[in-house]
């Protein structure tokens, strides 16, 4: 079991714009054949998600799309903890938990609802570094785009400090996207 932190990110760093679009990454013309992406591998060894405030809230603006697309308004099947200090709507249909607070305490709820499964820590920056500075975070996976954007939400929100990364693989999905995968090796 492990904590990753899947997600895609700018050439320059950023995972959002400053207004929390991720529309960027559907100007990428060529990133691979479909059966080449890891996201469905990715997807099928998760057993619980969690994500900040703004990353529920895209999911909740883009609810008609994904009906469209799904058939349902929620994409995921896994519980997800959405870590918010404000009250947001719920989603019919979504096995969802709003939290506050220490990470750490969290991610043994977490855990425990995942079994022996991946935890994925969908977003963002800050909530990422978060489970990082808790020391619980395992594994990087990010597709880094062929799109810049100048400025908006970083990949990180502060460096990552006490760990090394540990490059273990690198794949070219089109002409559009590189997916890196890091190992999160903690300090003794």
């Amino acid at each position: 079991m492990k904590t990753q932190y899947y997600t895609a990110s700018t050439l320059d760093g950023f995972i959002a714009t400053e207004d929390d679009s991720i529309e960027w990454l559907s100007t990428l013309s060529d990133v691979g054949k479909p059966e080449d992406a890891s996201y469905p591998r990715f997807i099928a060894d998760v057993g619980a998600i969690a994500m900040g405030s703004s990353t529920y809230e895209w999911i909740v603006r883009h609810a008609e799309q994904v009906r469209r697309e799904l058939g349902k308004a929620w994409p995921y099947t896994q519980p997800a903890w959405v870590f918010t200090t404000r009250v947001l709507p719920p989603v019919e249909g979504a096995d969802l938990r709003f939290v506050q607070g220490d990470v750490r305490e969290v991610h043994a709820r977490m855990r425990q609802a995942a079994g022996e499964k991946n935890i994925w820590i969908m977003g963002g920056g800050d909530l990422a570094a978060q489970f990082h500075e808790a020391g619980l975070l395992d594994e990087l996976i990010v597709g880094v785009a062929s799109v810049t954007l100048g400025k908006g939400k970083p990949l990180f929100t502060r460096p990552l400090t006490g760990s090394e990364l540990q490059l273990t693989s690198v794949q070219q999905m089109g002409s559009g996207m590189a997916e890196l995968r890091y190992a999160v090796r903690k300090a003794a």
